[in-house]
């Protein structure tokens, strides 16, 4: 069971936690929200999770929410910067250089 990653948006903190079957955290990306964008700031794996996917897994989580509530994404993060070029298919949310976001 030790395999079973759980990714949950923790509003209340701004960021996703990755946790696995008995609640431990296994890593997380803290966000900011802002009208119709969101920064990705930074992403966090703690080190006995490392090498299992987890970072993967929350940036496919977050990702796929914001593509769902139609927000566009500012990816601050080295991680999140070097994943959307990995994963082209989310590339259409990717807020642009000098786009605005709405006020």
């Amino acid at each position: 069971m030790e395999n079973e990653i759980s990714v949950v948006d923790a509003k209340e903190r701004s960021r996703y936690e990755a946790v696995d079957t008995d609640g431990h955290l296994m890593g997380f990306v803290d966000y900011k929200l802002h009208p119709g964008v969101i920064s990705f700031l930074h992403a966090e794996t703690l080190p006995e999770f490392r090498g299992r996917g987890v970072a993967g897994r929350i940036a496919s989580k977050s990702l796929d929410d914001a593509r769902a509530l139609g927000l566009r994404v500012k990816p601050a993060c080295p991680f999140y910067q070097d994943y959307l070029q990995q994963h082209t298919e989310y590339a259409d949310l990717v807020r642009r250089p000098g786009e605005e976001a709405a006020k």
